[in-house]
């Protein structure tokens, strides 16, 4: 049952029609399941919010089937994308949708514990390695492995790390050395990197794996990096950008570093940049800030009206691998 509340929160006007002729793939080749077990059938739960099943309650493959995700498909189909946030989607702001494959997303959010505590994301440190919470997430990661060992044999790429950080959780670590060894499915990770040289040799199976490794980084010096990523230091990410280039010739991975852009950090698009192409660094994506209730005074974040931005902005763009979701 489409949860109408849910939409008016998100102040998505479900009686749009944007009439797109264009058909964004994610509903029918994505399930992200989040930390509380419910699954959704888009890359980000602001994007398309309403639940299709909770993976407590049911298995993966009874929740593909749910009535609710037929419904969502058919607003994709008829070209009105009434159920989508216009004004958040990157897809939808850009109309450039991802290509539709056989590939079937996975992407998890199950555990958001994490080694830094960024101002644009979280109010506080957030960890879990015991307790109910710790105990239920095991489980969401012991019943996801299952299903990927007995599913069929569709190419499968499960996403790690849409919430916390892969390395500094204890949830991702055991999902991660419990994946099933099968030849049909592949891996993407976002990490903060910090971890990344102490950690991915331990889980070989992944990193053996790995199609694409995104690293988020929002910012470029010394001083901007610390002051953005609490808790991090400029000296091991900085050891650890220059290791994942000497291995991404091992491996063969497509690397893609992430900057969430906002007041303080803005003015370093360029030299982030400079910087990805020293590392051999595939594309860099520049995403605006979102409110995610962290207590930061997002007046002060209207990138649209800081002199300067949108100069920065075009001349990042011109870079071909430059992605600008900003102005």
């Amino acid at each position: 049952m489409i949860n109408t509340r849910l939409f008016e929160h998100y102040k998505i006007n479900t009686g749009k029609d944007l009439k797109i002729k264009n058909r964004c793939p994610r509903p029918f080749d994505t399930l992200l399941v989040d930390k509380e077990g419910s699954c959704f059938a888009c890359e980000c739960t602001a994007w398309l919010p309403q639940s299709i099943g909770n993976l407590h309650l049911r298995d993966l493959t009874e929740i593909l089937q749910s009535p609710v995700l037929t419904e969502l498909q058919a607003s994709i189909d008829d070209g009105s994308y009434r159920y989508c946030n216009a004004k958040q989607c990157a897809y939808l702001n850009t109309r450039e949708f991802a290509d539709t494959t056989t590939v079937f997303h996975l992407r998890l959010a199950i555990d958001d514990s994490c080694n830094l505590r960024c101002p644009s994301c979280r109010k506080d440190l957030v960890f879990h390695k015991s307790g109910t919470k710790f105990n239920a997430r095991i489980r969401l990661a012991d019943r996801i492995n299952h299903w990927l060992d007995n599913t069929s044999e569709r190419p499968i790429q499960v996403h790690i790390g849409s919430d916390g950080d892969p390395f500094a959780s204890h949830v991702y670590r055991h999902f991660m050395e419990g994946v099933p060894d099968k030849d049909n499915i592949r891996y993407s990770m976002l990490t903060n990197g910090l971890l990344f040289k102490d950690f991915s040799d331990k889980v070989p199976q992944v990193l053996n794996k790995l199609d694409k490794l995104s690293i988020s980084i929002d910012g470029a010096t010394q001083d901007t990096y610390e002051k953005l990523r609490l808790g991090g230091s400029w000296k091991k990410i900085s050891e650890a950008l220059l290791y994942i280039s000497e291995i991404k010739k091992k491996y063969n991975f497509e690397w893609s570093m992430h900057m969430v852009v906002q007041k303080d950090n803005w003015w370093e698009m360029s030299t982030m940049l400079e910087l990805a192409h020293k590392l051999g660094v595939d594309k860099v994506y520049y995403n605006k800030i979102q409110d995610w209730n962290t207590g930061i005074d997002m007046s002060l974040q209207d990138l649209d009206n800081i002199k300067g931005v949108k100069e920065e902005c075009e001349k990042v763009r011109a870079d071909p691998i430059a992605r600008v979701w900003l102005l």
